[in-house]
């Protein structure tokens, strides 16, 4: 952001002398706050002022630049590039939980092992009390790994989770070991890139259902969940919160824990690419360019000016790449699904309800796939009492189908669609219309097609009017009168007429800003990168790139194959702890880093609010 007014405000805090030291976030001490108006040429000569002052006077804890331009955006690139030499040393690609969990700890927030805690886990604690006066970051994470067992492949995100919500899978609520500590003089300079609010994905999930992870699984450091739901909302009768509540709860955490200023909302990257050192001494980084999305501006007459795009393009020493794998609705690959009545997003689904599209008198809905968002869509049709035929390749006792992996208790919507499923197939041992299994719903059908016999469809007592399941299926082809074939793994084939299809079947992440949409960078070169399937290939204990071009470069959360928040912030643990390191060992080996210097001039000349903390040494 290039300055536009010679006008601004500069702010500095001083901490009383007599306070104690701070130790952590609930221990913030409160600051006087003294102000002075300056003009953008006299801004340097008093930084250097106060500066001295720092030096001189033991008891000052931060210096903090806030530049107050009125009517334009907060972290605003506006068609401006950094200039070549200035350098920003991370740049986080994503603004959901994984984003927010590593600006979290690049902000100088750090763990350590409680004094008074003690963990359940005997050989994990005795192992983190052999030095209890280093931080988590600064620890020996692949020794802390060894022997740790849990339900995520990522070492690192075992040891997290365990220290974090110790022995929750047995539904134990033990107190975690950690105390989180705030000291500044760790944080690392960055910036969040995201297209929507914080929170990314969460905010455009559906907003009544049920999360799959308990409350306190989704939780993000340093803010109990349950205690900020108990706050807003109904009374807690349960232990899981919707997605409205989550995306919520990230946006509040954003803020709660003052990281705003490293966030940049309503950007698009396009281009990430190496860019080589050159004969001045700049070194190689990273270049990452994209769009800004900026609001409309009001006019005299009180209209208003339609949202403009702005380019922007940086240079980063460290890149970290966590998207998610929301972006891209997975798709068959079969011919008519681009037919106006096959959706491929639940939201796509809600909106056709709320026209009024579906009801009761509907032909049936077809829902495509067997993970917890067709069950979602699934519950959404049977409310509203709209038949449903349900399509999904694998079998209902498939112990890899997600169903199955749930305890019933805990999940009792999702069991009764798996109960569902399981009583109400499509069976071709017998002989029935199957419009009589759907309450006489008109059904055309090939001469194949075959129905499950009366006493499943009407007879027991368990039974769910109007739902069909077709196991071992896949569709063959769409048709434009809203006939649909399918297609057993038998090879026998059925026909069936629909209102709507609505195929969800996974997503895929958009890494169009990559070089061959990032495949390269999965563990087959050869595959797109998916969640499951191809995830990207990291260092199991740093998150680094294996494939990259170049050092540097990071991925966490779904993109290596974690789709679960208690799980993903292993990766932002891992992360933090390489980069922490490597500052470390610069800082040791006597090289000077101008880094922070250069992002201080950085973000004096350039952004219109920011915030910039220099500690006292």
């Amino acid at each position: 952001m290039y300055l536009k007014n010679e006008s601004l405000q500069l702010i500095y805090c001083t901490r009383d002398p007599t306070t104690p030291a701070l130790s952590s976030q609930s221990e913030r001490v409160p600051l006087k706050a003294e102000a002075c108006s300056v003009g953008i040429n006299e801004l340097s000569n008093t930084i250097a002022d106060l500066l001295d002052k720092l030096q001189s006077d033991r008891f000052w804890l931060a210096l903090t630049i806030q530049l107050q331009i009125v009517g334009l955006l907060k972290m605003d690139f506006h068609d401006k590039e950094i200039p070549l030499g200035e350098i920003v040393p991370v740049v986080i690609i994503g603004n959901g939980p994984s984003g927010i969990c590593l600006s979290y700890l690049l902000s100088g927030y750090t763990p350590y092992l409680s004094p008074e805690a003690s963990h359940p886990n005997p050989l994990l604690h005795s192992k983190l009390a052999e030095q209890p006066h280093l931080s988590l970051l600064e620890q020996d994470l692949e020794y802390l790994c060894e022997g740790l067992e849990g339900r995520s492949s990522n070492p690192v995100a075992v040891l997290f989770d365990s220290l974090l919500l110790p022995d929750s899978d047995f539904g134990l609520d033990h107190t975690s070991p950690l105390e989180w500590r705030y000291e500044p003089e760790r944080a690392i300079p960055h910036l969040v890139l995201g297209k929507g609010p914080h929170g990314g994905a969460w905010h455009a999930m559906e907003g009544s259902m049920l999360t799959l992870s308990l409350a306190n699984w989704m939780e993000l450091p340093g803010l109990k969940l349950k205690d900020w739901i108990r706050d807003k909302r109904r009374n807690l009768r349960n232990d899981r919160a919707t997605p409205t509540e989550i995306a919520s709860y990230y946006q509040h955490y954003v803020s709660q824990m003052s990281l705003e200023q490293s966030f940049a909302c309503g950007t698009t990257v396009t281009s990430v690419t190496r860019q080589p050192g050159n004969q001045g001494g700049s070194p190689p980084c990273w270049r990452v360019t994209g769009l800004q999305r900026r609001e409309g501006e009001e006019l005299g007459d009180g209209s208003t000016v339609l949202e403009k795009m702005s380019t922007f393009s940086l240079l980063a020493h460290n890149v970290v790449l966590a998207t998610g794998t929301h972006d891209i609705p997975a798709r068959l690959g079969v011919d008519g699904e681009s037919l106006p009545f096959v959706y491929h997003s639940f939201w796509e689904l809600e909106a056709a309800i709320s026209s009024g599209e579906l009801d009761q008198a509907s032909d049936p809905l077809l829902v495509v796939g067997a993970g917890l968002t067709a069950a979602d869509a699934v519950l959404a049709a049977h409310h509203l009492n709209t038949p449903i035929y349900h399509v999904f390749r694998r079998s209902v006792t498939d112990p890899g189908l997600i169903f199955n992996q749930l305890p019933k208790l805990l999940y009792p919507e999702y069991h009764k669609v798996h109960q569902m499923m399981k009583q109400q197939q499509h069976r071709p041992s017998h002989q029935q219309d199957l419009a009589q299994s759907l309450n006489q719903h008109s059904t055309p059908s090939s001469p194949s097609s075959l129905s499950p016999p009366p006493s499943t469809a009407s007879s027991s007592p368990s039974s769910y009017s109007g739902y069909l399941s077709f196991p071992l299926h896949r569709v063959v082809e769409f048709r434009p009168d809203r006939k649909c074939v399918l297609e057993s793994d038998s090879g026998q084939r059925t026909v069936v007429q629909v209102s709507k299809a609505l195929v969800l079947i996974g997503a895929h992440p958009n890494l169009s800003f990559l070089d061959k949409n990032g495949s390269s960078l999965g563990i087959n070169p050869n595959e797109p990168i998916t969640c499951r399937r191809n995830p990207i290939e990291v260092d199991p204990f740093t998150n680094k790139v294996v494939a990259a071009e170049g050092p540097g470069m990071y991925a966490m959360g779904p993109l290596v194959g974690e789709n679960f928040v208690r799980f993903l912030k292993g990766g932002a643990l891992a992360i933090a702890s390489d980069l922490a390191k490597r500052q470390t060992q610069r800082q040791e080996m006597g090289q000077e880093d101008l880094t922070v210097d250069r992002w201080l001039d950085r973000q004096v000349s350039t952004q219109t609010q920011a915030e910039v903390c220099v500690l006292d040494s």
